[in-house]
């Protein structure tokens, strides 16, 4: 059976962390007292929910969650610091701090410990995340006790909506793009400009010519997608913004 926490002080451990290439010692207290935290935690490093969706999303909504009064976001796996290091730099995620619970020390004391051994894992943390208010878990979601790998409550935007009930989720947009393309400067731009975030498929490194046209029936870049429905090139994305 899983914990609820709810209403509990963390676990009191210690991480051992490489910053630096120096070893550095982070404790429970000087994680966690005095602020306003978010944690999510997740069975590996680099493995595919994890890198596709449950980290990336955090990543992105550090600044609205920042705005809802929360000082710090951080990932837990039960991974050594070395892989958390690498992991962070793969994913480009500067906006979140990487826990390190090598040993499983904190997810055990939280209830959160489960065996993996079955796909070669050995012991592993289960899929949550909590917020927690100087050193006291205040909320927590966690994910069903059912086989597999579960993730429905634990991403980002079931957390946001608890801190805002108005939050409305952004909306999803793919930009494909080239190297050197003017008019898809021009489109970022735009959507920088709106504080609008996107993902960039990049013409050549990300798709080739033939998927691109699989894709748009087009062969010219950008290529803008909103919610699903294709938009059009820059100039198109100028006129849906109003810009």
């Amino acid at each position: 059976m899983l914990n609820n926490s709810e209403g509990k002080s963390v676990p009191q451990v210690t991480f051992h962390c490489r910053e630096e290439d120096q070893w550095v010692e982070r404790s429970s207290d000087d994680l966690f007292s005095g602020k306003k935290v978010i944690l999510f935690a997740l069975p590996g490093a680099f493995t595919p929910t994890c890198s596709s969706s449950h980290l990336p999303r955090y990543n992105q909504l550090a600044e609205q969650f920042k705005a809802q009064g929360v000082d710090a976001i951080y990932c837990l796996s039960v991974n050594d610091t070395f892989v958390m290091n690498a992991w962070k730099e793969d994913q480009q995620a500067d906006n979140i701090t990487f826990l390190p619970d090598g040993n499983g020390d904190f997810s055990e004391a939280l209830g959160m410990l489960v065996d993996k051994a079955a796909i070669g894992f050995g012991k592993r943390s289960w899929r949550y995340s909590m917020l927690v208010d100087n050193g006291v878990i205040s909320k927590m979601f966690i994910e069903r006790d059912i086989p597999g790998d579960p993730f429905e409550v634990s991403d980002a935007d079931t957390l946001m909506a608890h801190l805002n009930p108005e939050y409305k989720e952004p909306d999803a947009i793919t930009l494909f793009t080239r190297p050197g393309c003017g008019h898809c400067a021009r489109a970022k731009s735009l959507l920088a400009e709106k504080n609008m975030a996107y993902e960039e498929v990049v013409l050549g490194q990300d798709i080739s010519h033939a998927g691109l046209k699989a894709v748009s029936g087009l062969l010219t870049v950008p290529q803008i997608y909103i919610n699903g429905q294709h938009i059009g090139g820059a100039d198109e994305l100028e006129t849906q913004l109003g810009a």
